[in-house]
């Protein structure tokens, strides 16, 4: 089979297409033949490591933690945790590759059974391998509020105002449509209006671009009350805009450091409202979970909700198997849209 790999970290150069034998699943495990695999920023920066030329965890890496694609073969270990799983199943893929070697840019990939989700019937392979990392955070950010809800459905966010931060971000993408399915107000923000017209698209209920307005004040002019949850991807730099519009019990869920890694919070407006500033990574944040961000976001692409491409607000940037470096330079040089890769 065909397989893309890199044996150091480094730039996108380090990775190489080659010739592997097709893997048996071990116990517990599926193997899946790929049709697309997703490309996030955890990929390239895994393969970049803390600083080129690192020592990888195994001697051979196979990257990128989504995809989508057909069951070909299951473990008996693994038929017995899923019975429902079938050989020629369609599936979505999460966390292929965490603390593992075999990511999805290869042909064939042996995925723990808990880690494979079938697909509901018409959802394209294209939507499966947008899913994973982006639409399990978004799920995480708008669950861990302390005023609820745990789980997400229609009308789970009745009554609440969401603000995405970089709503024409796949992470975002995924937060503004479970939001909105869920039943919030949603407010995004964004930097251009390219990307407005995609957040739009995506289901927000108001746009902010700010760098043409006040963002504060544009935020609390369209909900006045302020904000339950904010889905955070630049804590750093908004930090005084998320303190300035997050009602007393608010939350700020926090996915990455986009724009440095230290914040500044003013302590007296911070504790009198009682707000929560939590952190999330799906690497570390246990296996239940993701279980049940799995099935909620399965419930939610039964209800037509995720899709993906530029009418949906996700554009879709497409590379063949043996362009992989490309397609982790694009989504290094932060992309607008998902980065995907045919496989199959």
């Amino acid at each position: 089979m065909k397989s893309i790999v890199y044996r150091t970290t480094g730039d996108p150069s380090v990775l190489e297409l080659v010739e592997r034998p097709v893997p048996e699943p071990a116990a517990g495990e599926v193997r899946v033949n790929v049709a697309v695999s997703g490309v996030n920023p955890t990929d390239w920066k895994s393969r970049v490591g803390s600083r080129p030329g690192d020592d990888l965890p195994f001697a051979e890496v196979t990257p990128n933690q989504d995809g989508a694609g057909t069951v070909d073969a299951i473990s008996p270990e693994a038929a017995e945790l899923n019975p429902q799983l079938e050989v020629g199943d369609r599936v979505w893929i999460f966390l292929s590759q965490h603390q593992r070697p075999s990511g999805t840019a290869q042909e064939y990939v042996t995925v723990p059974v808990e880690h494979v989700v079938r697909l509901p019937d018409g959802i394209s392979f294209d939507v499966g391998a947008s899913l994973g990392v982006p639409a399990m955070t978004a799920h995480r950010a708008l669950t861990v509020s302390d005023q609820g809800p745990s789980r997400l459905a229609p009308g789970t966010l009745a009554d609440k105002v969401v603000l995405v931060a970089g709503g024409a971000g796949a992470v975002g993408h995924a937060a503004i449509q479970l939001a909105r399915w869920a039943g919030a107000t949603v407010v995004t923000t964004v930097s251009s209006e390219e990307k407005a017209t995609l957040a739009r698209a995506a289901g927000a209920h108001h746009v902010v671009n700010y760098r043409e307005s006040d963002a504060a004040q544009a935020i609390l002019a369209a909900v006045p009350d302020g904000v339950d949850i904010v889905v955070e991807v630049a804590p750093g730099p908004n930090a005084a805009l998320d303190l300035a519009v997050v009602k007393n019990h608010g939350t700020i869920a926090v996915y990455a450091n986009n724009g440095g890694d230290s914040v500044t919070l003013d302590v007296r407006p911070f504790f009198a409202r009682n707000l929560r500033f939590q952190g999330l990574l799906l690497y570390t944040v246990g296996e239940d979970a993701l279980q049940v961000a799995a099935e909620d976001i399965t419930a939610a692409l039964v209800d037509g909700v995720l899709d993906v491409g530029e009418a949906a607000g996700l554009p879709l940037l497409r590379y063949p198997l043996e362009q992989t470096a490309a397609a982790h330079d694009a989504v290094e040089n932060d992309a607008v849209g998902k980065v995907l890769i045919d496989v199959a």
